[in-house]
């Protein structure tokens, strides 16, 4: 019966791990967004992060007979990163990310974490 106990805690553990392992820390999906940088915050009660939202090209209706643009929610982990982004608000941006399949407290509230800046345009809108 101790034997049985041990494997079948060896067995939870091992997929508790896995399961947090692929949840949180797996990339899921990496791309570049570019559109104009709304806004850029550090935020937080606990864990300070940046939050930042890309209003892209385009027009998407949630609801009939509404307009809405579309938007790129996005959490930064870089402080650099992420300095240099409160810098160039409006202006039209590309950013690389990386898509995890859920958030972590430390890493931001969005799912996708922008990881470096491609380019910069010279002008704001």
């Amino acid at each position: 019966m101790k034997k049985f106990l041990r494997i079948a805690a060896v067995v939870i553990i091992a997929g508790l791990v896995i399961f947090i392992a692929v949840r949180y820390f797996f990339v899921f999906g990496e791309g570049v967004k570019a559109g104009e940088l709304n806004y850029i915050v550090k935020k937080g009660f606990i864990f300070k992060t940046y939050e930042g939202k890309l209003i892209q090209n385009g027009l998407r209706s949630k609801a009939p007979n509404t307009v809405q643009s579309y938007e790129f929610v996005f959490s930064v982990a870089d402080e650099a990163v992420a300095q240099k982004l409160m810098v160039n608000s409006g202006r039209n941006v590309e950013l690389h990310y990386k898509e995890y399949m859920g958030a972590i407290p430390w890493r931001g509230y969005s799912e996708f974490v922008v990881d470096s800046i491609i380019a910069i345009s010279a002008e704001a809108k």
